[in-house]
């Protein structure tokens, strides 16, 4: 599969989603201020499930994989247009990006563009790296096969 920019930024909006829907329970987190007794009730009428429900869809293990492929990604570039691509991927809005990136919209964009091209190109590589690979021990196999032949047919 050929990578493109656009593959990519829907691959990390993808990732963005699954690392969304990853269960969080209360109390998961890192223990800062506070105590240890669960939470109690205020009101009679929330303490027999009259309150709101919540149906969250817990993705699966394909899903987390390809995220954490993703986030493997950003490596290829450098930290800052990580930061940027990773908050794309979170559709949020490039007004929020540029505040946190310290710079105007256009020159988020471009590092935004350019980090995706780069990711693009680095994969595409690896593949075509990975190609080559699989080629040239299918043809050692195919060699070693057939000196095989010829040294049975010259035995027997």
């Amino acid at each position: 599969m050929e990578f493109t920019p656009r593959i990519i930024e829907d691959l990390m909006e993808d990732a963005a989603y699954t690392l969304r829907r990853l269960p969080n329970p209360p109390g998961s987190g890192p223990k800062g201020f506070g105590h240890s007794w669960p939470e109690y009730v205020h009101d009679a009428n929330q303490a027999y499930g009259y309150g709101e429900t919540q149906m969250r869809v817990i993705p699966s293990a394909a899903d987390i994989q390809k995220m954490d492929e993703c986030i493997e990604w950003l490596r290829f570039i450098r930290p800052e247009d990580a930061r940027i691509v990773w908050m794309r991927g979170e559709n949020r809005r490039w007004r929020y990006i540029c505040i946190q990136a310290g710079c105007v919209r256009q020159t988020a964009w471009r590092r935004w563009v350019a980090a995706l091209q780069t990711i693009a190109n680095n994969l595409n590589k690896r593949a075509k790296s990975a190609r080559r690979a699989t080629t040239l021990k299918n043809a050692a196999d195919e060699s070693s096969a057939k000196q095989r032949e010829t040294t049975s047919e010259v035995l027997f």
